[in-house]
């Protein structure tokens, strides 16, 4: 069984919700890619505990009705959610 994940950083109030939460559709969305991009890590990483290299910084994903911003950390076998955008309608 897998311990590699997906979260939001610092939390998924602070990411999505505030004052103009993000549409629950989008954020659907969001969380299917970040799923998929924590699969893709861990085929990467075999052992990603044991990583020792640099990473690739932050990254973008595009999802319908938005992106958002992620970071891989290897060696915590996660994937942060740092921020999202919905387009607006």
């Amino acid at each position: 069984m897998s311990s590699w994940r997906w979260e939001y950083d610092p939390n998924e109030t602070h990411v999505i919700g505030g004052d103009s939460p993000a549409p629950p559709a989008f954020v659907a969305e969001v969380e299917k890619r970040a799923d998929e991009i924590a699969r893709a890590a861990e085929a990467l990483h075999l052992d990603g505990s044991a990583y020792q290299g640099t990473g690739e910084g932050v990254q973008t994903a595009y999802v319908p009705g938005g992106m958002f911003l992620y970071l891989t950390v290897a060696r915590h076998e996660c994937v942060y959610v740092l921020q999202v955008t919905a387009w607006p309608v």
